[in-house]
């Protein structure tokens, strides 16, 4: 079960959201409220495993709320406004939701709480194999990503692409994001936009590196560590 919290300034946009909460048998209604000041004082005497979160309200919008969280909870935006999808999918919200909003609409987003929420209580129950992947999310589905088949990442402005064995995969999370769930022994950022696989570099060509026909920029203030990992430490000399 997840455990939900209910964030709106409209009696009645939080009165129906709670109602659908309690209509969805994997979710159980924590409490309703008026203002993210008053969420604050019910999240520290309750674990909250996923919020409704509206945007407009009096005093703090919600995605400053969102912003002051340490560690933040599962959050599902419900606003009247469409203009601040970008930015909400930027602080890795699960949905986007405009009102008015359907049972339907409500129900598919909270499937996807419930998904990302499975995923995250895996480290819990961990095998050998727990660090030789991780799990993105692209459109509607999460992607597993095996380490041993990714060959570089790329950022692309406000998104990554992830080039593997199988393909190119776009998520919408930061270059330090997926630099920190990487081996550091495995993985180098060599330039700004670029992370690549030190065992899948074919050569070094001036400043650039070749993987498979992709031609990776170096940059300068790298240049030396790239050399010393990746050819003098695997140089033949006579």
């Amino acid at each position: 079960m997840l455990k939900c919290l209910v964030i709106d300034d409209e009696p009645l946009a939080r009165n129906g959201i709670a109602d659908y909460v309690r209509d969805i048998d994997f979710l159980t209604l924590e409490g309703t409220c008026e203002t993210p000041l008053e969420a604050i004082r019910l999240m520290e005497k309750n674990k909250i495993d996923l919020l409704f979160l509206d945007i407009q309200m009096p005093k703090i919008n919600g995605l400053d709320f969102l912003k002051s969280l340490q560690d933040p909870p599962l959050v599902i935006i419900t606003t009247a406004y469409p203009s601040f999808a970008l930015e909400g999918f930027q602080l890795d919200v699960l949905d986007y939701l405009v009102k008015p909003i359907t049972f339907q609409r409500l129900l598919k987003a909270a499937n996807k709480a419930k998904s990302q929420f499975q995923l995250l209580q895996q480290p819990q129950n961990a095998t050998d194999d727990s660090e030789d992947h991780f799990f993105i999310k692209q459109d509607n589905k999460f992607e597993k990503i095996r380490i041993e088949e990714l060959h570089f990442v790329e950022s692309m402005q406000n998104y990554i692409q992830l080039h593997t064995s199988r393909g190119k995969f776009t998520t919408l999370i930061t270059l330090k994001n997926i630099h920190q769930e990487l081996p550091e022994k495995d993985f180098m950022q060599v330039h700004k936009s670029y992370i690549v696989a030190l065992s899948k570099i074919d050569s070094v060509e001036g400043n650039q590196l070749i993987i498979g026909k992709n031609k990776i920029p170096i940059s300068r203030s790298k240049r030396e560590e790239v050399m010393e990992r990746v050819v003098n430490s695997k140089l033949l000399r006579k």
